[in-house]
């Protein structure tokens, strides 16, 4: 073999591992050098070492959950710019173009700030995938109804967070059941954010079946107004046998090598509301 050929070999090969990933959550990456992604070696970590698969999440009101990466980067879910306004978030998602999921008047300062639905000239659908130092955001989109009964196709978003290996999705204003194909680009997903109101959003019993076909290890109920609302959930989801978990605070940390082994909802949002 020549030394020209053995060295586009090397290239090939090389290209397979540090090539672009799919934005997907299907296998366990984390940051290497030069930001080249090299698979990890799951539930190893030096005890003097924080894990760099970790979040801290914070509930703010409405779908907006504040997640914090352990480089410093803040994202924004479903930033209205009422809820989180004035928290300096480094990234925010727009999933809806409804007026307590979006807004035209950001403040100053973000480095990204991605709208779940077409929003430019031409587009048919929302693409968006973006890195900031730690995490990655990207989205799958799904349709949405009008206020008029018909169907706005690619009109929402279900977005993904990924902090080193830990994987988090927030649902949206979610109409509809996901096919296979939003399942094979969700990936593996870790922490799910769920709208549960159960009218505004899809009804609780089929939000449910999105949660057994998405099967994350841990459920934020976000969307919902009291703890009524949350009983009737936690009812509907009782066949899965999920844990439940009511913190003192809103604001929480996952670790990634931490996660329960099943199903556990976290009412990090207390009675809701927003």
């Amino acid at each position: 073999m020549s030394c020209r050929i053995a060295l586009l070999t090397l290239a090939a090969a090389f290209a397979l591992v540090a090539g672009p990933a799919l934005a997907r959550c299907s296998k366990n990456l984390v940051e290497g050098p030069g930001g080249l992604s090299f698979a990890s070696f799951d539930g190893v970590r030096l005890a003097s070492e924080p894990s760099p698969n970790r979040a801290v999440i914070t509930f703010v009101g409405h779908a907006t959950y504040q997640i914090d990466t352990p480089r410093g980067v803040r994202a924004l879910t479903d930033y209205n710019g009422i809820n989180g306004f004035g928290r300096h978030p480094d990234i925010v998602t727009m999933n809806n173009a409804h007026d307590t999921h979006f807004t035209d008047a950001p403040e100053e300062g973000i480095t990204y700030i991605l709208r779940g639905w077409p929003s430019e000239p031409g587009e048919t659908e929302a693409k968006r995938d973006v890195t900031l130092k730690d995490m990655r955001v990207w989205n799958v989109p799904t349709n949405a109804r009008d206020w008029s009964g018909g169907v706005r196709i690619n009109g929402n978003s279900i977005f993904v967070f990924a902090i080193g290996d830990l994987c988090i999705a927030h649902l949206g204003h979610l109409h509809q059941r996901l096919t296979p194909a939003h399942l094979e680009a969700l990936g593996r997903i870790d922490v799910l954010m769920v709208p549960i109101d159960g009218a505004y959003t899809m009804g609780v019993p089929f939000m449910t079946d999105v949660i057994k076909d998405i099967d994350p290890r841990v459920v934020l109920p976000m969307h919902y107004w009291g703890r009524g609302q949350l009983d009737r959930f936690m009812s509907l989801l009782a066949p899965q046998q999920p844990e439940f978990i009511w913190p003192e605070k809103h604001t929480i940390e996952l670790v990634k090598e931490d996660l329960p082994s099943k199903l556990t909802v976290i009412a990090v949002a207390g009675e809701g509301g927003g």
